[in-house]
């Protein structure tokens, strides 16, 4: 059987969202353990000029439902990017979860060549599906998910390679 846009999209945002959650609660759970507030880590940075924990979970949500959105065409809810504890952090990535299980592998066919067109700032990119998928989007995702996870270390919080990939 050959890989689908929708394999390639829907099923790694799903896995990787998962793990965020995971992630998520080990930084809920080390608060805690360690008395540290938990709004500190949920407002950690990596670097000054760098954006949040809160704004990498945010982030990595919008990221995963506007590919899906611009490879399918089914519309997505919108969040308003006002979670500021890690429950809502949580309940953020479960309902992109929820609207991500939503989409049929149907919507996503002829997804590949289908023309992609969007904004960075001034310019305006265009892509095939596909090079949207591949060279946009997913490293997107990931860039967010793994400051979300390098925060999370950075701060003391006790996650490793397997807490990244989960079970595979």
């Amino acid at each position: 059987m050959a890989l689908t846009m929708y394999d390639a999209s829907v099923t790694v945002f799903m896995h990787n969202l998962k793990q965020l959650s995971h992630l998520l609660d080990k930084g809920a759970a080390h608060a805690e353990s360690t008395g540290i507030d938990p709004a500190t880590l949920v407002q950690a940075k990596l670097a000054e000029d760098m954006r949040p924990l809160s704004f990498q979970i945010q982030s990595a949500s919008d990221a995963s439902k506007l590919a899906v959105v611009r490879l399918s065409g089914v519309a997505a809810p919108s969040f308003p990017d006002t979670e500021t504890t890690f429950d809502e952090l949580r309940a953020r990535v479960a309902n992109t979860r929820d609207y991500l299980e939503t989409v049929s592998r149907q919507a996503f066919e002829g997804s590949e060549e289908r023309v992609v067109t969007m904004k960075a700032g001034t310019v305006e990119l265009e892509f095939t599906g596909q090079s949207y998928l591949l060279h946009f989007a997913l490293p997107n995702f990931f860039f967010h998910v793994t400051t979300a996870y390098d925060i999370l270390r950075h701060n003391g919080v006790p996650v490793g390679k397997r807490d990244f990939l989960g079970r595979l």
